[in-house]
């Protein structure tokens, strides 16, 4: 809305105004700007750049500068206007060298010929082709050809330009094929990558990849934060009660002129998160913190822990620090010592020792961890204590299923006191553990 609202401002009439505007509206952080520009150039300057290309050339090759080629132009007009000769809009848009009405027809040509639907190069004929016969470019070659023959002897120089003009209009149309193709291919790329980074393991993820899967993260919790948003809204107006709808509606013979809504009030839930950040799950843990960051106002109370063998509570972190500020001074040992040995069971020791007040039926308890407990004991019986207090308990392993509760995995002791139980190793399967946090 900021860009629509700018645009109004400064209008179309500069191509590099609006990529200006575009520019400062659109991009937030400077290491986009590379992106930008060539998103901008793919979408925006690629045909009206071939335009403006071919026309040039053209002027080159009838040896004309700028101000000479203008003149040349100017003369055209004046001689169709004293012959009374009447051209269609492409002819007159291609001889006159209108560059921006040429670019819109071949934008609607384009269109009309679905090329948005191309997907591999050698689809670029048949495309190309498909526009050719949207503009008529049969039409139009007898058109100028006709053009040739009555003002050939008036203007030498016509039918050079002519012929040249209409090899313009083939490479334009070449030059738009081959953009779309480009623009498909972004778009194919980046889909694909994401696919195969939501399916990648976060344990080897690339610097890189770690900051494209914050940003995916962050997508992720706006969506919930809409669809719950929705739901509350909902919830306020409350569900259509037929029962007490009919009953009320008695003295009308069952006619319901009074519809009757169940107002119940629902109260917000509460999460705790306990994240281990031992080096094994570092990674993982930077997401769910994360995401626990950005979900914070949706819940009545977030309160977030982390723990390697002591437990540390960062909830004022997140209620006062920037997200990337608050989860780098959880995860280097700002609050806990990150450096230690994993000890799960002196952990939740202490969370049952300092904080089991506050679990009650409205809880979601959410741990994340391996669950490698350098056989140190598991204290399992910590979790069910939990379990009959809270609402739910859930917890998210990061590492396959197949290797829990082998070596030092504690997760056979723990999983028969949790109500759900899953393996949490890439950002799809973070997707169906928060889409059933929504859902419940």
């Amino acid at each position: 809305m900021d860009t629509f609202r700018a645009l109004d401002v400064v209008g179309l009439g500069d191509r590099e105004t609006v990529r200006a505007t575009l520019r400062a509206t659109l991009v937030k952080r400077s290491v986009d700007l590379p992106t930008f520009e060539n998103l901008f150039t793919l979408f925006f300057s690629g045909l009206a750049d071939a335009i403006k290309d071919a026309t040039a050339g053209t002027a080159g090759a009838m040896g004309l500068d700028d101000p000479e080629f203008q003149k040349f132009l100017d003369d055209l007009a004046k001689l169709l206007e004293e012959q009374g000769i009447e051209l269609s809009p492409l002819a007159r848009a291609l001889l006159t060298a209108d560059a921006g009405r040429l670019e819109r027809l071949l934008r609607e040509a384009g269109e009309r010929a679905r090329l948005g639907e191309i997907q591999q190069g050698f689809q670029e004929g048949r495309f190309a082709h498909g526009v050719s016969g949207e503009l008529g470019m049969a039409g139009l070659t007898r058109e100028l050809e006709r053009l040739k023959d009555e003002l050939g002897g008036k203007r030498p120089d016509l039918p050079g330009y002519v012929d040249r003009r209409l090899q313009d209009l083939n490479d334009m149309i070449k030059a738009m094929v081959r953009g779309e193709l480009e623009r498909q291919d972004v778009s194919r790329r980046e889909n694909e990558r994401l696919h195969a980074l939501s399916e990648k393991s976060f344990f080897y993820l690339t610097e890189d990849e770690i900051k494209r899967m914050q940003e995916a993260v962050q997508k992720l919790a706006q969506r919930l934060r809409n669809v719950i948003s929705i739901r509350r809204r909902r919830a306020r107006r409350g569900k259509f009660d037929p029962s007490a709808t009919l009953r009320k509606n008695l003295q009308y013979g069952g006619v319901p002129f009074k519809v009757v809504w169940d107002r119940k009030k629902k109260d917000k839930p509460q999460v705790m998160v306990l994240c281990d950040v031992s080096d094994s799950v570092r990674n993982v843990s930077r997401f769910m913190l994360q995401f626990v960051y950005s979900l914070q106002d949706l819940y009545s109370k977030v309160r977030s822990f982390i723990f390697v063998s002591d437990l540390g509570e960062i909830t004022r972190l997140f209620e006062e620090d920037d997200i990337n500020q608050a989860i780098e001074a959880a995860l280097r040992g700002d609050v806990i010592n990150v450096y230690a040995h994993s000890d799960f069971g002196r952990a939740f020791k202490a969370f049952h020792r300092d904080y089991i007040a506050a679990v009650n039926k409205r809880t979601t308890v959410i741990i994340l961890g391996d669950a490698r407990n350098n056989y140190n004991l598991p204290h399992d019986w910590v979790l069910k204590e939990i379990k009959q207090r809270a609402k739910q308990l859930i917890w998210l392993n990061p590492e396959n299923r197949m290797t829990w509760g082998f070596g030092d995995s504690e997760m056979d002791h723990y999983a028969p006191y949790c109500t759900m139980v899953e393996e949490c190793r890439n950002l799809n399967q973070l997707y169906r553990v928060i889409d059933h946090l929504v859902a419940v």
